[in-house]
């Protein structure tokens, strides 16, 4: 169970560098399409980070 979450963990991070290339090719044409790109960006990097402490500390609950 343990690889799963690990996995979504850099799904993420794979979410937000695919939303940060949409925002690169979008800043030209569409802006404000870029922005709400990079929101998404943001969101994800927090998703991230937050999974992995969540991950950590079900990983030490259950050491105990």
């Amino acid at each position: 169970m343990n690889k799963v979450y690990r996995f979504f963990e850099y799904a993420y991070l794979i979410i937000a560098a695919f939303f940060a290339y949409e925002a690169v090719m979008n800043w030209q044409s569409q802006p404000y399409r870029a922005y709400l790109f990079l929101f998404f960006v943001v969101i994800a990097i927090f998703m991230f980070f937050f999974k992995r402490n969540f991950r950590k500390k079900m990983e030490d609950r259950n050491k105990n």
